[in-house]
């Protein structure tokens, strides 16, 4: 009589509908359905097809012996399982199974194709492959976390952090998948890390790929408030490399750019459109800041602040009268604000009026829209303009020239 095994070159994972198997090898993926799923359980190498079909029927409509019997010959032929393995499991497992590097790399082009799930089978079998490697490590923290295995998240970046504990940009995620209490913002060494390994492809990844809609809307939004208002003075918050600044150039008789990442700075600088460019957090050279603006504009970086009055309070203080503040955020379904899985905050808009408020603005607009696409779902913030309260006439309020 038959045994019956899995290929031991077949990555499995169990989903909500039964269980996913793939073949690195052959390239080809099994959906198996919660019936299958439960035969494969079976399938250990140990048990005859007789066995199996035995032990199943508990769980399986009466008289399925036959039924059960031909899936798993189908299942042999297609190659997800293999016949008389009780004997050959271990010699087939050396001929047919990748190496961890090259399991490592058919994720990467897994991957690129948009087959995260399969690229996240072929890492863990690189991980288990080559415990050791913290780049693997690393990758597969990051596969998991992209298809929101927390667990599986969690575990991999701790095993990593063991072992690489300068990482603030692993460290800090670990907050949010520990569940630990927010911190009030992201911390710099995380920034800095994640933009610096970020800053080469960053227009390309942010603006192609994920089609952000930031910029645009932003400038937008202070159109249809400001009208035709020229000659401001502009302050870019978190400009990042430029392209908020380019959005609202035009309007600007004086453009002031700061980023806490010089990589960004540098392409921002490359740009030509900025009066003056900072490598600074934007806290801290708002407290130090002595000018005034007639607009400040925050395109996608307070997605790194939970309380929002952290920047618009000292931010409100540089405000000439008359002046604006623009910025988007991504929106939360209840409030005040929290930090998510992806490191970043999420803020609801009772806490942004409340902000405003505070910070003595009255907040002229605060809708929900697009913002950018994230592992192929639609992002959805809010943007926001607040003003200060004009104290002078309308033309002074908002700049040295008005067409």
């Amino acid at each position: 009589m038959r045994y019956a095994a899995v290929n031991p070159s077949i990555l499995l994972s169990s989903v909500a509908d039964g269980m996913i198997a793939y073949d690195p090898v052959a390239d080809r993926l099994h959906r198996l359905n919660p019936t299958a799923a439960l035969i494969v359980e079976y399938c250990d190498g140990r048990r005859r097809v007789d066995e199996i079909a035995a032990a199943t029927a508990p769980f399986l409509p009466e008289q399925s012996d036959a039924a059960v019997s031909q899936w798993i010959e189908e299942a042999i032929h297609a190659g997800l399982l293999l016949d008389n393995a009780a004997a050959s499991t271990d010699n087939n497992a050396a001929s047919c199974a990748l190496s961890a590097d090259e399991l490592a790399e058919l994720a990467d082009r897994l991957r690129e194709h948009g087959k995260v799930q399969t690229a996240l089978l072929c890492q863990q079998r690189a991980a288990e492959l080559a415990p050791d490697d913290t780049d693997k490590l690393r990758m597969l923290g990051e596969l998991a976390h992209i298809v929101g295995h927390r667990d599986a998240a969690r575990d991999a970046y701790q095993k990593y952090l063991a072992e690489e504990p300068d990482d603030a940009e692993i460290a800090h995620l670990l907050t949010a998948l520990r569940d630990e209490p927010d911190p009030q913002r992201v911390p710099d060494e995380c920034i800095q890390q994640l933009y610096q390994r970020f800053s080469s492809f960053y227009d390309e990844n942010l603006y192609e790929e994920l089609s952000s809609e930031i910029p645009s809307r932003l400038a937008e939004m202070v159109r249809q408030t400001l009208g035709d208002a020229g000659g401001l003075t502009v302050l870019d918050l978190g400009c990042g490399t430029g392209v908020s600044g380019e959005h609202i150039q035009s309007r600007a008789g004086r453009l002031i750019g700061v980023d806490l990442s010089p990589e960004m700075v540098e392409i921002a600088r490359q740009r030509g459109i900025y009066d003056q460019l900072d490598v600074a957090e934007i806290t801290q050279w708002l407290g130090r800041c002595e000018e005034s603006f007639d607009l400040i504009i925050a395109s996608d970086s307070l997605i790194y602040f939970g309380d929002l009055s952290q920047v618009i309070g000292p931010a409100a203080r540089r405000l000439r009268p008359g002046g604006s503040i623009a910025f988007s955020v991504e929106a939360a379904g209840e409030g005040p604000y929290r930090l998510t899985d992806s490191g970043r905050y999420v803020h609801h808009v009772e806490h942004v009026r409340q902000v405003a408020a505070d910070a003595s603005l009255t907040l002229k607009h605060a809708g929900e829209a697009f913002l950018r696409m994230e592992y192929g779902e639609e992002v959805a913030g809010l943007y926001v303009l607040m003003t200060k309260d004009p104290t002078d006439s309308s033309a002074a309020a908002l700049g040295t020239n008005v067409t």
